[in-house]
């Protein structure tokens, strides 16, 4: 692998669950950094998930509207579980945001089950002690804005590291191991992004925040955008300077 990253020949597998939820910040970061990303994206005819991340050099998973324990209506989300878990096997970073974070619990034998409440929109995600001190976090905030729209939330696996909590949904990001790091919010967000998701699934943004949803929504995103965009800009970098290195380099 520390051959490959001289040569920046680095090479991810980015499974994109759903067409409308995309990698968005990170690909752009990832690209930026000289990975080559190979996505993914399930919902189109045809697709098909590699049987093992072999000539892989990390594994990112998305988010996607449907539930992570829905595997009988969307079969491939077994595949991806057990993708995680060769990731697991031959100690390849790992990285999971909303759906995906879900999906690497289950990996490591948590259950994912219904929040006490959805969260669509910014909320401030709160650091854990562990969490300021996680290479991931470095540089940042105790607290800071994140994107979010789920209902689901993950258990903590056993042996993993509680990272961050908002205050509707006390476990937001995990650690395992030294390259393994679930996220419930949106790290990869885009205000065009945003935007498709409203227009596509605004039944569900005005039944949660009542009508006129939409431009309140993107009103906020204008506000908090710059400021953001430095936030997921640190974690990206933080989490390719993870991913790039050997695991005896720890």
């Amino acid at each position: 692998m520390g051959m490959r990253c001289l040569m920046g020949g680095m090479k991810a597998l980015v499974v994109q669950n759903a067409s409308l939820v995309g990698p968005g910040l990170l690909q752009d970061g990832m690209e930026e950094g000289g990975w080559r990303l190979d996505i993914r994206v399930m919902d189109r005819p045809g697709a098909v998930l590699p049987g093992s991340l072999e000539g892989y050099d990390a594994l990112v998973v998305l988010g996607g509207p449907m539930s992570a324990n829905e595997e009988e209506t969307y079969p491939f989300l077994r595949q991806v579980v057990a993708l995680v878990k060769n990731a697991l096997r031959k100690e390849i970073p790992v990285l999971g945001t909303c759906l995906g974070g879900q999906l690497v619990a289950r990996a490591l034998g948590a259950p994912v089950t219904r929040n006490p409440v959805p969260e669509i929109g910014w909320y401030g995600l709160r650091l854990t002690g562990e969490g300021l001190k996680s290479p991931l976090f470095e540089g940042l905030p105790e607290e800071f804005p994140v994107f979010h729209w789920h209902e689901d939330t993950f258990a903590l696996p056993a042996g993993a590291v509680h990272l961050a909590r908002t205050g509707g949904c006390v476990n937001q990001a995990f650690s395992f191991g030294r390259s393994v790091f679930a996220l419930q919010f949106h790290l990869e967000i885009t205000p065009e992004i945003i935007d498709s998701w409203a227009a596509v699934w605004g039944d569900e943004l005005e039944t949660f925040h009542g009508q006129g949803a939409h431009e309140l929504l993107k009103a906020e995103t204008r506000s908090v955008w710059d400021s953001y965009k430095k936030t997921a800009g640190t974690i990206l970098k933080n989490w390719l300077g993870i991913a790039s290195r050997k695991p005896d380099l720890y």
